[in-house]
């Protein structure tokens, strides 16, 4: 081909395609520098798209997006390339955020640029805890691949504003955190000189999908072509202020009006709503408002509390696995607790003695391994403080490797961030531990289940003596094979039910409630039970219910039943006038060993162990519901191998039920999915 010809082929190809003239317009009409506003596209004119709230938070207002439809928080790419239809081969990407806790293995769409019918990311920013990826359509290859730049730790969840400068050019990536040291980045994959977003559409805050939606708040979000924003950004006074656009409604409120006026933007008001968890509330934070995202409910501090103002009611929809948490060996029990400004952990009481028990903590939405214990045969853990001081008391079952028998209290050392021994104290097959306060002063009872073969023996309550710092015998109070001790409180009286299980020959036995009075325990009613083996107290409105957990009927002088596992476990209410507890339901249940209650939203739940089925240690632990008039009805049927012990705890990310297995190496962490 000759030269002239060749010239003529590559400027009708210009012409054609869109390099130097298209339509009459010159090339740099495609990156005429000025910023384009994504933000702005999806409040045209003030009005909120569905789903988008504003909120300000230290002083900088942003958007919120809770869109149930993804779509509602989209435009089209023509509205921003308006003279050509590809995008900027240099650019700057402006976002100011503030970003929530987000948890591990997640990831959240800050915006994404995708074709009309197509699954792929044309352009997209995404942040994941401690990285912050930018992805792309490169089409080198046949068919063009997903290609993602990331930057690693990038810490932004720490509920404070930022400003982000994303400079592209080339294989040039570069990365300004609040004006800090850029993180430059130079990849194999350039950034297309040639990428179409002929019918494109931009997403605010997710990929057309509600997986992975921005739960954070936008405040600021720019396209600059051709240019490196960060010189224009750092130059502000305060760079995480520093705008080149922001939506009118994200702006400062208009003047005050006269008294004749009203507001520019009727919805937006000059308050301080803070996000995350809880903040403190205090005289300083009076009239103060906190979102809490999780509960979707509104609440105002009055200077000591914060007071609900407006909440969703959440409903139990329905139960999913969460996570397998592999434990040291069999678990017999579990206790949740919290340690201010620590963290959330549960303790599991393990079969066998080595590695003995293990503390695990809440870690990124999951638990993981933080501390072993020794142990013998642990039954179950107890938290309580007294003061400022944190113990943990662990319930042994067999002596330890020179025929000693104890069980052990351990103290929280904030300066070595573990528990460690404090105090040991004689025990015979501890089952129980219960914690309680009696007019300002701490008490510990233990539950001793045997003592060789002898199951009628004396359980002990102990008493702080603060000034030797340690727990003296108070009281002790004969016992049947007993399981549990249950505290509880009843306007100004106090009471400490005790779950009595066999008594030598029989598990029909009577199990007792005391009542203090006088300075001592005294016996305040008798109930008829059968291999009792945990009592759980609980309130619904005014009403205070007592229910206990049945395990197996024996009788050595009776016949045997067809079953001895599948049996009756009751719920009783006290009766105010009767001044007893009278029962109010019977349940069926399967060598049951515990009871958890639990609330979600307005509804009450009671959640049963049901460990053996006379056949099975596979059998369903149910869920039930309240239902008023109708008591308590099975809602949820959830599979358990040999089921010993539930927790129900909650975080800023939901609620859920742990349960532990006395037949496996292996708890379960479910959640409960809400509407």
């Amino acid at each position: 081909m000759s030269a002239p010809l060749l010239l003529w082929v590559v400027l009708l190809h210009w012409a054609t395609g869109g390099g130097f003239v298209r339509g009459g317009r010159t090339w740099q009409h495609c990156t005429d520098l000025r910023p384009l506003d994504i933000l702005s596209e999806v409040v045209p004119a003030g009005r909120l798209a569905r789903g988008m709230r504003v909120f300000q938070v230290q002083g900088l207002r942003g958007f919120q997006l809770a869109a149930s439809r993804p779509r509602a928080l989209a435009f089209p790419a023509s509205r921003l390339f308006i003279h050509c239809d590809r995008f900027p081969e240099e650019f700057s990407i402006i976002v100011t955020l503030r970003v929530l806790r987000v948890p591990a293995k997640r990831n959240e769409y800050i915006f994404t640029l995708m074709a009309e019918e197509s699954p792929s990311v044309l352009v997209g920013l995404r942040y994941a805890p401690h990285k912050l990826h930018f992805l792309f359509w490169s089409q080198e290859r046949a068919g063009g691949w997903q290609t993602r730049v990331t930057f690693p730790n990038v810490s932004l969840s720490d509920n404070q504003w930022h400003t982000l400068v994303l400079a592209v050019s080339g294989q040039s990536f570069s990365l300004t955190v609040d004006c800090s040291i850029p993180k430059d980045m130079v990849v194999e994959t350039p950034f297309p000189a040639f990428l179409s977003v002929k019918r494109a559409i931009f997403y605010l805050g997710n990929r057309r999908r509600r997986k992975g939606l921005f739960t954070g708040l936008l405040r600021q979000l720019i396209l600059l072509p051709g240019a490196d924003a960060t010189p224009r950004i750092c130059a502000a006074k305060n760079f995480k202020e520093a705008t080149l656009a922001v939506p009118p409604v994200l702006q400062d409120l208009p003047a005050k009006p006269a008294s004749n006026e009203v507001l520019k933007y009727p919805y937006e008001t000059d308050m301080k709503v803070t996000l995350g968890s809880p903040p403190p509330c205090t005289k300083q934070e009076k009239a103060q408002f906190w979102f809490n995202a999780s509960r979707r409910g509104l609440y105002l501090c009055n200077g000591s509390a914060w007071i609900s103002m407006l909440e969703v009611k959440q409903k139990l929809d329905y139960v999913e696995e969460y996570q397998n948490l592999v434990t040291n060996s069999e678990t017999m029990g579990i206790e949740v607790f919290t340690i201010p400004k620590v963290g959330l952990f549960a303790a599991t009481a393990n079969r066998y003695t080595p590695p003995g028990s293990a503390i695990y903590k809440w870690t990124d939405g999951k638990f993981v391994p933080y501390q072993n214990i020794p142990t013998y045969q642990a039954q179950s853990w107890k938290y309580f403080t007294i003061g400022k001081k944190i113990f943990l008391a662990v319930a042994n079952f067999e002596q330890n490797d020179r025929g000693q028998e104890f069980s052990v209290i351990y103290k929280w050392s904030r300066r070595k961030e573990k528990f460690i021994p404090y105090q040991r104290i004689t025990t015979h097959s501890a089952r129980d531990w219960e914690a309680f306060v009696i007019e300002g002063e701490a008490f510990l009872a233990v539950v001793n289940h045997r003592e060789g073969n002898n199951h009628n023996i004396d359980s002990v309550i102990y008493r702080w003596n603060p000034r030797t710092g340690l727990f003296e015998t108070n009281q002790t109070i004969p016992t049947s094979g007993a399981y549990d001790w249950e505290f509880f409180t009843i306007g100004p009286y106090s009471f400490l039910a005790v779950a009595n299980t066999f008594n030598g020959t029989s598990t029909k036995i009577y199990s007792h409630i005391y009542i203090w009075l006088s300075g001592s325990f005294q016996l305040f009613q008798s109930i008829l039970t059968f291999g009792a083996a945990d009592w759980e107290v609980f309130h619904i409105g005014e009403r205070v219910f007592l229910a206990v957990a049945n395990s197996h009927s024996y009788d050595s002088g009776m016949p045997a039943p067809s079953n001895f596992y599948a049996i009756n476990s009751s719920i009783y209410e006290l009766n105010i006038t009767a001044q007893m507890f009278v029962k109010f339901q019977d349940l069926l249940t399967y060598s049951a060993l515990d009871w958890e209650f639990f609330s979600v939203g307005d509804d009450s739940f009671l959640v049963v162990a049901n460990s053996f089925d006379g056949f099975t240690f596979s059998v369903n632990s149910i869920i039930y519901r309240w239902q008023g008039y109708e008591g308590f009805v099975a809602a949820h049927h959830l599979p358990t191998v040999g089921c010993r012990d539930w927790e129900a705890f909650h975080t800023a990310e939901g609620s859920y039920l742990l349960y532990s297995s006395a037949k496996e190496p292996l708890s379960k962490v479910l959640k409960l999915k809400t509407t």
